[in-house]
């Protein structure tokens, strides 16, 4: 499974309303560590498939969503568990800090 884009219109479908616990990564185009961090998150993305969703959101297109959670930085990383925030991150970190920190959180 590979990461899918959400939007603040599909926000709640995708993220709050999902089964399995949600990854929400808060990126922009123009972001350098984002961009360092996608091909991990993307290789998670497929190793966690059935037990974690991940999602990007451009901090620039969605504001609604961004300004809600509170980012000051991006990267900014979310994992939403029964709809709710159980633990964020900002910034980039390896694949292995990464799984380190999903599989604590979720």
């Amino acid at each position: 499974m590979t990461t899918v884009a959400v939007t603040d219109e599909t926000f709640d479908a995708e993220v709050k309303n999902s089964d399995i616990p949600v990854l929400v990564d808060i990126w922009a185009e123009w972001c350098g560590p984002c961009k360092q961090i996608a091909p991990a998150l993307e290789e998670l993305s497929n190793e966690m498939e059935g037990k974690l969703k991940i999602v990007k959101l451009d901090a620039d297109t969605n504001p609604t969503s961004v300004m809600a959670m509170g980012v000051r930085g991006i990267p900014a990383l979310f994992i939403f568990k029964n709809g709710e925030i159980v633990s964020n991150r900002t910034g980039a970190a390896p694949k292995a800090a990464l799984k380190n920190w999903i599989d604590e959180s979720i």
